[in-house]
């Protein structure tokens, strides 16, 4: 197994991407992840596919957060450990920054003195470079995402068979980790043994699922949208993106699908027979769809001066995002159906 360093395909940012990968010192990496977002901007000007969009942004944030870590961690660390990204930047589905979501996979048996200080000094600089802290504590400065590899066994045990209520959100969060440095046959291990201890667990598999149908709107909000303005706001990642991103991970999760970007997952579920093909490919029309409104608005919000979110009211959308957003969500109820018939939620 490698560690995810995506290449990206634009000129501009391929200069960036070797800029980062050879910046000398902190400074000179600040300064470059101030060039992310403007390439970001113009590929969504010059009408570059979402998912194209999504694997720069992906290619240049994982560029900056291996060599930040090969900045401030001793080489003999970065060998003895892995470095892994999680949430919307593991499955290579993040434009814009947000929320930090990374980890850290030990060798067994390491000791390494002042680690502590070294991932909070990471974390901060992480801050300092615009990724903002995660909310939830899903970061190197925080221990339960730093540790070795059978103490972190132990936990992904915990969060299946010891009845840890956020051990459902911990099982997603790690489920989409990819290795950014270090040894990633560390982060290779720990999902063979989570394939192992997950094995028959058909009814927290269920529950696990159930995220994926748990946010509704009010009501009639899907044909208001069509046929006129509404000052409701729609949460375009409660409604959109999550059942889809969640779904394909529940399922992923039962089949044994090893992909974490979602489009790939999806695929690969039809390959395997497990999902309709039709479906997959409605579905990951959907989701980028929806990636390419939620980045739209987002850009529209911060040049407003307001922080980037999720909701969207009918009447700020532009005359043509309003029907793509309805078929769009049109297929994710249909998913949503399909995931409750599959894992028998109304019986939960």
């Amino acid at each position: 197994m490698s560690c995810r360093l995506t290449a990206t395909d634009d000129a501009e940012a391929q200069v960036l991407e070797q800029r980062l990968a050879a910046a000398p010192s902190e400074a000179a990496l600040r300064e470059d992840a101030t060039r992310i977002d403007p390439i970001l901007v113009r590929l969504l000007g010059e009408g570059v596919p979402i998912e194209r969009i999504a694997a720069t942004a992906g290619a240049l944030n994982t560029r900056l957060i291996a060599r930040l870590w090969a900045l401030l961690a001793p080489a003999a660390l970065i060998e003895a450990s892995c470095l892994l990204v999680m949430g919307s930047e593991g499955r290579g589905e993040q434009i814009l920054k947000t929320d930090q979501d990374n980890a850290l996979l030990l060798r067994d048996g390491l000791d390494w003195p002042g680690l502590e200080a070294l991932a909070q000094r990471f974390s901060a600089a992480l801050s300092g470079f615009g990724y903002p802290p995660c909310p939830g504590g899903v970061m190197l400065s925080n221990p339960l995402w730093r540790q070795p590899l059978a103490d972190f066994r132990d936990a992904i045990r915990s969060w299946i068979y010891a009845g840890d209520r956020e051990g459902p959100l911990r099982l997603a969060i790690f489920f989409d980790a990819a290795a950014v440095a270090g040894d990633a046959a560390l982060l290779a291990q720990a999902r063979e043994h989570l394939d192992r201890v997950f094995a028959g667990q058909e009814v927290y598999l269920a529950r696990f699922a159930a995220a994926a149908d748990a946010f509704d709107a009010p009501g009639h909000w899907f044909t208001r949208l069509l046929t006129r303005r509404d000052e409701q706001p729609i949460d375009l990642k409660k409604l959109g993106t999550f059942p889809i991103v969640h779904g394909a991970r529940a399922l992923s999760l039962q089949y044994g699908v090893r992909a974490v970007g979602t489009a790939e997952r999806l695929q690969a579920l039809a390959a395997l027979g497990r999902l309709d093909a039709a479906l997959a490919g409605e579905l990951i029309g959907a989701l980028h769809v929806l990636m390419r409104l939620r980045f739209i608005h987002q850009l529209r919000q911060r040049a407003a001066g307001a922080r980037p979110g999720n909701e969207v009211r009918a009447a700020d959308l532009a005359p043509g995002e309003r029907e793509p957003l309805r078929a769009a969500l049109a297929v994710v109820l249909r998913f949503r159906q399909m995931l409750r018939h599959h894992f028998r939620l109304g019986v939960l």
